[in-house]
């Protein structure tokens, strides 16, 4: 399912408050990374990643890596952040970043 360029920019702007509750090292993406990645993912459907890797080809490769295993939409990325977005239609209300932003902001 693809976003519209409305919902990309509404999550960003979601996004821009969110920490981040991953961080991908040079270690690169391990079993463990995974698992952390896919429960953020369906606890909070937007999530922000920090890519601790200097290099910006490096950080291009490890998103794609995280996009293809994930099977999330990448909405943005700035520097060494990226927002990460997949949808979860069993989603608890209370941590869903967009379930939480919605309800907080009036909006159905």
């Amino acid at each position: 399912m693809s976003l519209s360029q409305a919902q990309k920019k509404a999550f960003r702007s979601i996004g821009h408050h969110l920490s981040p509750v991953v961080t991908v090292s040079e270690n690169g993406v391990s079993e463990n990374l995974l698992a952390e990645l896919d429960r953020a993912l369906n606890d909070h459907e937007l999530i922000k990643v920090k890519l601790a890797l200097p290099e910006r080809d490096d950080r291009a490769v490890m998103i794609s890596e995280l996009l293809a295993d994930s099977r999330a939409e990448l909405i943005q990325t700035i520097g060494k952040m990226a927002l990460l977005y997949r949808h979860n239609p069993q989603v608890n209300p209370k941590l869903s970043n967009i379930k939480r932003f919605e309800n907080h902001h009036g909006r159905h």
